[in-house]
C-alpha cells in the first residue's frame, strides 16, 4: 500500500532555480542546499529536508506541486489581518508538511502529516487556475497560503498567485515568518499580506520547537522594509512565552521595527500534544497588551477570547482615540475609515490597506467552498 510520501512524491516538479544551490565536491549527484526556509538544508541525494517534503532526487530539488491538503474560506480577520481589507473574504487554501514541529500546533493535522501517523488530511488534486476561479465564485478579495507553512511550498504559492493577481485578487502568507532572503526575495513580485508567527522571543525555546528566532527576526524586518503589509501574532502560551522580560524584548523588537505594525497577542489552548499548560486567561492576555503599548505599540489587539478583552478588539485612532473600528470576534459591527483610509475625526492616515469604501462583511464565520467535492480525493 502506498505511503502518503510515495503518493506526495510524483505530486512535484523542480525547484525554482532561485531557491536552490548546488553544492559541489561530492561523488555521485550533488548534494543541494535548499533555500526556502531558515533551516537551508543541505540535503544528498536521495534524502529530505527538515520540512519532509523537499528532497533531492539525483541531483534535483523536487518540491510540492499540484494539490491541496485543505480550502476553506476565511474572514480575513481570522487569519488575523486587521489592517488589511476589513470585512473581505480571504480564501485559504494548504499543503501539507512544515519545517518546524510546535507541540501546541493548531494545524498539525496538515502541518505535520508527514511526521505524525495521526494526523491524517487527504490531498485533492487541484490547478492554480482551478483554484483561482473557485476563489472568484465564493466571492474572495484574498487568497491566502495557510494552514502548512507556506514557505517550503513557495513555488506552489506563487504560480497561484500570479493566477490570482492576473484576476484583481490581493495575495498573502499565513507563516511562522522562518524565512531566508532568497525565499522573500522570490516572493516579494507576487505577495501583498504577511502574518507572521512570533513564538517568543527566546532562542532556546524556538530550538525546541524545531527552529531559531533570529531567522524569524530577519524576516520580520525584511517584509516591513520591502513594503509587504505585516501583522504579527504571538500566541501567548503560559509558562512558555508569557514572561513579563519576555514579553518587554518582544515587543521593543517589533516596535524598533516600526510602531505601527500590529501586534496580535492571542489564546492559547490546550491542544495536539501541550496539553499541561492551563488555557490563557483574559487578564493574561490584557497584561501582554499592557507590556506591548508601554513599548510603544500603536495596535495592539487580543484574540481567542471575543467579548473578554474590552477595547483589544477594536481598532482606535492613535493620535485621537476615535473608535474606528470595532469588532466581536471575526464579527465587524462598526467601520469608520474615510475611503483613503484615514481617521474621520483627526483626518490622521491609519496603516494598512484599506478598500475605498467598506463593502460589507462576506462571512463571519469560516466555511468550506461549495464546490469543494468538485477537488478529487488523492
Amino acid at each position: 500500500m502506498a505511503t502518503l510520501e510515495d503518493v506526495l512524491a510524483v505530486r512535484t516538479r523542480d525547484a525554482a532555480p532561485e531557491l536552490v544551490e548546488r553544492l559541489d565536491g561530492t561523488p555521485g549527484a550533488p548534494r543541494l542546499r535548499c533555500h526556502a526556509c531558515g533551516h537551508q538544508c543541505p540535503i544528498p541525494d536521495g534524502a529530505r529536508g527538515v520540512c519532509k517534503v523537499r528532497y533531492n532526487q539525483g541531483g534535483r530539488l523536487r518540491v510540492p506541486w499540484g494539490y491541496v491538503g485543505g480550502v476553506q474560506c476565511d474572514p480575513v480577520e481570522k487569519k488575523p489581518f486587521f489592517h488589511a481589507y476589513p470585512g473581505a473574504l480571504a480564501y485559504s487554501f494548504g499543503m501539507l508538511g512544515c519545517d518546524l514541529h510546535c507541540s501546541y500546533c493548531q494545524n498539525w493535522v496538515t502541518s505535520q502529516a508527514l511526521r505524525d501517523p495521526q494526523a491524517v488530511a487527504a490531498p485533492r488534486d487541484t490547478t492554480p487556475a482551478a483554484l483561482v476561479q473557485d476563489a472568484l465564485r465564493q466571492g474572495a478579495t484574498i487568497v491566502v497560503s495557510t494552514y502548512n507553512e507556506p514557505l517550503i511550498t513557495a513555488e506552489w504559492a506563487v504560480e497561484i498567485f500570479k493566477a490570482a493577481r492576473a484576476e484583481g485578487l490581493v495575495t498573502g502568507f499565513v507563516s511562522n515568518g522562518n524565512g531566508t532572503p532568497r525565499v522573500l526575495e522570490y516572493l516579494r513580485p507576487y505577495i501583498d499580506l504577511y502574518k507572521v508567527d512570533l513564538k517568543g522571543f527566546d532562542d532556546r525555546h524556538y530550538r525546541e520547537l524545531g527552529g531559531r528566532l533570529q531567522p524569524v527576526l530577519d524576516t520580520i524586518r525584511w517584509l516591513h522594509q520591502s513594503g509587504v503589509w505585516i501583522e504579527v501574532v504571538t500566541l501567548l502560551v503560559p509558562g512558555f512565552n508569557d514572561g513579563d522580560d519576555e514579553l518587554r524584548r518582544l515587543t521593543a523588537f517589533l516596535a524598533g521595527v516600526s510602531v505601527d505594525v500590529p501586534w496580535h497577542v492571542t489564546a492559547f489552548h490546550q491542544d495536539y500534544k501541550l496539553t499541561g499548560p492551563a488555557n490563557t486567561t483574559a487578564d493574561m492576555l490584557r497584561r501582554a497588551a499592557r507590556i506591548g503599548r508601554d513599548a510603544g505599540l500603536r495596535y495592539v489587539y487580543a484574540g481567542n477570547l471575543p467579548g473578554r478583552v474590552g477595547d483589544l478588539e477594536q481598532t482606535a485612532c492613535h493620535r485621537c482615540g476615535a473608535r474606528l473600528i470595532v469588532r466581536s470576534g471575526y464579527l465587524i459591527q462598526e467601520y469608520r475609515l474615510t475611503q483613503d483610509g484615514a481617521c474621520p475625526e483627526c483626518s490622521t492616515p491609519i496603516p494598512g490597506r484599506w478598500s475605498r469604501a467598506f463593502q460589507g462583511q462576506r462571512t463571519a464565520l469560516p466555511f468550506l467552498p461549495h464546490d469543494r467535492t468538485r477537488l478529487p480525493v488523492i
